[in-house]
């Protein structure tokens, strides 16, 4: 698994590239806009030569300017043919910005798009651990300025690399998507659920102490214990679980060791939650 350091130098790769491709989107529009330009120039100095060679009597640098009928028509042939064809080179170049344009806004999108899917898991659809280092920080960032409580749950699924060998990957996973459903029935939309790696959960609760937290853990387990009624498995879904508030004037880093060795010693102690 990447460390987090990595994870942070591959978003910032990213978002570095995604600035890069506007930058040069707009320098297209710069460069479309002066071709433009250039046109409607070239067309009207051919525009006005044409009319002052097709003019019987047109005073140019104090001088008549007169023009055997017969050569009128090689001339307007002419003109014209330098107006065709310059079109068709602007129309070429016109193309090719259209073309170029068209080939860095695909490769934004799938930026966008790759980025998106690198925060989020694809099993249980929430966010993964590179995900934890975007949010998690702004999170502590904020909770310091306004001086609000924020609250840091862990959860580990019992048992689970059991229940991967004795029914097989696809009912682990399947258990994992379940779980991940349970999460976000339990938990507040302003909440951060995230899936830090095999059976590990972290959520992430704004504005909540640790005595707040007690009701959605009631609600948890609540959940938990109706999943395994109507389950009909041949295995239990139990978790092991801790909270660690954060520290006001710290990094979420702190918070996180916390909570950590919390869940570490109460799996240590094989003291199950529920």
């Amino acid at each position: 698994m990447p460390s987090a350091k990595e994870e942070r130098a591959q978003s910032n790769s990213m978002l570095t590239r995604a600035d890069d491709i506007q930058q040069q989107i707009q320098q297209l529009s710069g460069r479309d806009l002066q071709l433009w330009s250039i046109g409607i120039l070239v067309i009207l100095t051919l525009t006005a030569g044409l009319l002052a060679f097709i003019t019987p009597n047109l005073m140019w640098a104090q001088r008549v300017v007169r023009i055997e009928h017969a050569y009128l028509p090689q001339l307007v042939f002419g003109l014209i043919s330098l107006i065709v064809l310059f079109n068709i080179y602007l129309l070429s170049q016109k193309n090719t910005l259209n073309a170029t344009r068209h080939a860095l806004i695909r490769e934004l999108v799938l930026n966008e798009r790759l980025e998106s899917l690198s925060l989020i898991d694809p099993l249980t659809q929430l966010p993964n651990r590179r995900a934890m280092n975007e949010l998690i920080p702004r999170e502590a960032a904020r909770a310091n300025r306004l001086g609000n409580s924020l609250t840091f749950l862990t959860i580990d699924i019992n048992g689970f690399r059991q229940i991967n060998v004795k029914f097989g990957a696809i009912e682990a996973d399947t258990l994992l998507m379940e779980f991940g459903k349970i999460l976000k029935r339990v938990f507040r939309g302003g909440d951060l659920i995230f899936r830090q790696g095999g059976d590990e959960f972290l959520v992430v609760m704004p504005d909540t102490s640790e005595e707040q937290a007690d009701y959605p853990m009631q609600r948890l387990h609540q959940e938990v214990e109706q999943w395994n009624l109507n389950s009909k498995k041949n295995f239990e879904l139990s978790i092991t679980w801790a909270l660690a508030p954060h520290v006001t004037g710290t990094d979420c880093e702190e918070g996180l060791r916390a909570v950590d060795r919390k869940l570490y010693q109460k799996k240590h102690n094989l003291v199950p939650v529920f």
